[in-house]
């Protein structure tokens, strides 16, 4: 749902009324109470009882500054969750000490989240590790904030009064030592203070680390019968170089209202990123496209297409929706492709000092070996050493023995039959052409290596009847050249020019462009320039499967 003006303002007004009602609850919870209205309550409830509810007041303070920023994204979890805490909230200032005015902020607010509750509609983000580190880090800060403040404001109670240097330094003694030195309580309501700091440290952290380890034990996938609706899918419609790798495992998948068309995606964040263009019967593009719009607005996701193909940019602008050129494919026609003449001499060359040192390129058929695969993940690994990285996904396949074991493998080898670089071709069903994924080889190779295995498949599927071979996408090839690029085409157009050195974005082109294929165009579409930071990063963390360091190596 799109919000207007009145629910955008009454949103924001949530979120920060949330903030400030947990740090009163904070002020509140380490500040004795009035002696007037205490010396009335303790006639009817003993102290335990009303100390409970500084503890109280504490803990909902905390959890709410964690969920401020989940209500500014309407979730409806976080909802439910403050309006429940809202109403342990006035109920605990009453008990404490019949703090009124305490209870009036928290019934404020309350009413307003109990009005606005067609609002918040978002489901909750699955959880992640950095979700649980962030909430961590809170529960520490918090609780040396409530040690802090509640000795710097409780002069009188204590043998000593404490400055703000003296209060943190005796919270962090409280925390990281056994004894508590100058801790000397003068009254009831001290001593129950000192004790309360680990009772809030201990309730904190304890929720923070749920938090933290809820990641392993939640974590959402796709079920078997998703994943095999979407293979049927798939291999009736799929007719592109990504159709296989939409039924790899790091995919999750939204089905069109009738079932016959697939979205495969990854949601990380605020992105849900989904691989290509929607696979289905064309009829239904549009109808599948609105409704993965609608899901993603219900689930508080920028909705994001990663390398489509140029068929149906209209239909995504007419949507709302801004496009991006990313890059183009490199298709080769393998029924033109030749190794004669004056066109294929340097080629030619390649295979023939290859075929004279004993190289041979071999094709094996699934499924593949228990000893192949073991000869394949020595050169994998020797190749991941090589270029300092890891298994990029997402767009791409990685060293995985069960998906491995089911394709067609071809590999070069030396005259004593070691393995030296290796390569798995991959479906594109609906279409006469064949492609391929991994890229693999030793760390020392012959000059040529590569050539020899690209030309050796190029004959041998022409061989077998397929019309093209697609090599890949060329990231940034072709985009900002022409006078209609936009300006952040142009932008990109300037960073292929420029970051040479680190990423060899003109060398791979230049590479493939030797097999004198055509290029195709391929797009990034993405809701808004307002959203596109929360895609790239989305996308990002898809592609290097959440190890960002890595993803950024050479």
């Amino acid at each position: 749902m799109t919000l207007d003006l009145r629910n955008r303002i009454g949103l924001w007004s949530a979120a920060i009324l949330t903030s400030l009602v947990g740090v009163v609850n904070l002020v509140s919870a380490v500040t004795p109470n009035l002696h007037e209205r205490n010396h009335w309550l303790k006639q009817f409830l003993p102290f335990d009882i009303r100390a409970s509810g500084h503890i109280f007041a504490a803990l909902t303070g905390f959890v709410l500054l964690t969920l401020a920023t989940n209500l500014l994204r309407r979730k409806r979890i976080a909802w439910l969750l403050t309006v429940g805490l809202l109403i342990i909230s006035i109920l605990s200032h009453l008990i404490k000490g019949l703090d009124y005015e305490e209870s009036l902020l928290s019934g404020v607010l309350l009413m307003q989240l109990l009005l606005m509750r067609h609002v918040f509609t978002a489901k909750s983000d699955r959880p992640s590790i950095a979700q649980g580190i962030r909430v961590l880090i809170a529960a520490l800060l918090f609780t040396l904030a409530y040690g802090t403040i509640g000795f710097y404001l409780l002069d009188g109670k204590f043998s000593e009064n404490f400055n703000w240097g003296d209060a943190i330094a005796q919270t962090f003694a409280m925390f990281f030592t056994e004894d508590n030195p100058g801790l000397k309580p003068k009254s009831q309501f001290g001593e129950f203070f000192a004790d309360s700091i680990y009772i809030i440290a201990a309730s904190t952290i304890a929720y923070a680390l749920f938090m933290l380890l809820r990641p392993v034990f939640l974590r959402e996938t796709a079920t078997l019968k998703e994943r095999q609706q979407a293979r049927d899918i798939v291999e009736k419609y799929g007719c592109s170089s990504l159709a296989a790798f939409t039924l790899l495992s790091d995919k999750s998948y939204f089905f069109s209202p009738s079932g016959r068309s697939v979205i495969a995606y990854v949601p990380k964040g605020r992105g849900a990123i989904a691989l290509g263009d929607p696979i289905g019967p064309i009829e239904e593009r549009k109808e599948v496209i609105v409704s993965f719009q609608q899901f993603c607005q219900r689930n508080d996701w920028h909705p994001a297409f990663y390398q489509t193909l140029g068929d149906d940019i209209d239909l995504y602008k007419s949507l709302g929706f801004q496009v991006l050129k990313i890059g183009e494919e490199a298709i080769v026609d393998l029924k033109a492709f030749t190794l004669q003449g004056k066109a294929g001499k340097n080629l030619r060359t390649a295979v023939n000092r290859m075929t004279k040192l004993g190289y041979e390129a071999k094709f094996y058929q699934s499924p593949i070996a228990d000893e192949l695969l073991r000869q394949m993940k020595t050169v994998s690994d020797e190749w991941l050493q090589l270029v300092q990285g890891s298994e990029k996904k997402f767009s791409l396949g990685w060293f995985d023995e069960a998906y491995l074991r089911e394709c067609e493998i071809v590999a070069v080898q030396s005259s004593d039959e070691e393995m030296i670089a290796f390569t798995n071709i991959v479906s594109e069903y609906q279409v006469n052409e064949v492609t391929n994924d991994l890229m693999r080889h030793r760390k020392s190779i012959e000059n040529g290596t590569m050539d020899f295995l690209f030309i050796s498949m190029f004959q041998h599927y022409k061989e077998r009847g397929y019309d093209s071979f697609n090599i890949g996408l060329s990231a940034l090839a072709g985009v900002g050249e022409t006078q209609e690029s936009g300006r952040l085409e142009k932008v990109l157009r300037y960073l292929y020019k420029h970051l040479e050195r680190f990423y060899n974005f003109q060398g791979l082109h230049a590479y493939k462009d030797k097999f004198q294929p055509r290029w195709e165009s391929r797009y990034l579409v993405f809701p808004s320039l307002a959203a596109l930071p929360d895609v790239v990063v989305a996308l990002i963390r898809a592609d290097s499967g959440d190890r960002l360091l890595d993803y950024f190596k050479e």
